[in-house]
C-alpha cells in the first residue's frame, strides 16, 4: 500500500498546480492572435523539459554529453526565437499532435511481431514478472485501446488545426486533452474491474508503478522485440 507522506503530497500538489497553470497559459497564448515571447516560452517549455529529462538519463559518465546537448538545444531555441514568435500556433500544434502521435506509435509498435504489448510489459513489471493468461489477453486489448486513443487525438488535433478556429483547436488541445486522458484511465479501470476475475485485477497505482519501473530501465519502453 502506498503511503502518502506530507512531502509526497506537497510534490504532487505542486506538480498539479504547475500543470494547471501551464494548461491555462497554453490556451490563452495559443488562442491569441498576436505573437509574444510568453507564448513561445509556454509552447517551448514541455519540449525543453522532455529534452532535459532524456539527456539526464544518459550514463553519468557521459554527463558532459547531456550538458553539450542542453547547450545546443538552448542555442537553437534562442537562434529561432523570432521565427517562433510568428509561428506560435504551429509550434503548439506540432507539440500536441506530435506527442500524441509518438505515444500512439510507441503503443502500436509493441503490438507488431513477436514482441510483448506495452501494457502487458507494465503489468509484468508491476507484478514482479508474473501475469496470468487472462491478464495477457486483457492488457493486449488495452494496448490497442491506447493506440487508438492517441491516434484519434492526433487526428482530431490535425483536423481542428486545419479547419477550425484557433480558439476551438486550443480548447480541444489544451483544455480537453488532460480530462479525456483521465477519463480514459478511469474507463479502463472500470472495464478491468468488470471483465477480469478478482485475483487478476490491479489498481491504477499498480499500472503507474509498472510504468515507472519500465521508465527506470534503459530502452525498456522501446524494446518490444
Amino acid at each position: 500500500m502506498t503511503v502518502i507522506t506530507p512531502a509526497r503530497l506537497l510534490r504532487v500538489s505542486s506538480l498539479s498546480g504547475l500543470l494547471i497553470a501551464w494548461t491555462w497559459l497554453a490556451h490563452e497564448t495559443s488562442a491569441s492572435a498576436g505573437a509574444s515571447d510568453l507564448a513561445v516560452a509556454v509552447a517551448s517549455a514541455p519540449i525543453v523539459v522532455v529534452v532535459v529529462l532524456l539527456l539526464w538519463r544518459v550514463d553519468p559518465r557521459q554527463r558532459w554529453l547531456s550538458a553539450t546537448g542542453g547547450l545546443a538545444a538552448t542555442l537553437l531555441l534562442a537562434w529561432q526565437w523570432q521565427a517562433l514568435r510568428h509561428n506560435v500556433a504551429l509550434l503548439y500544434y506540432l507539440q500536441h499532435a506530435g506527442t500524441n502521435l509518438a505515444l500512439g506509435l510507441l503503443f502500436g509498435r509493441s503490438l507488431i511481431g513477436q514482441g510483448e504489448p506495452l501494457v502487458t510489459r507494465f503489468a509484468r513489471l508491476a507484478h514482479h514478472g508474473v501475469v496470468s493468461d487472462a491478464q495477457v489477453r486483457y492488457t493486449r486489448q488495452v494496448t490497442i485501446a491506447w493506440t487508438a486513443f492517441f491516434g484519434t487525438t492526433a487526428s482530431l488535433s490535425t483536423a481542428l488545426f486545419l479547419f477550425a478556429s484557433p480558439t476551438v483547436w486550443s480548447i480541444f488541445a489544451n483544455l480537453l486533452t488532460m480530462p479525456l486522458l483521465g477519463l480514459m484511465f478511469v474507463g479502463e479501470y472500470l472495464v478491468r474491474q468488470r471483465v477480469l476475475p478478482p485475483a487478476d485485477r490491479t489498481r491504477i497505482a499498480d499500472t503507474i508503478r509498472g510504468y515507472r519501473e519500465a521508465a527506470r530501465q534503459p530502452g525498456s519502453l522501446a524494446n518490444d522485440r
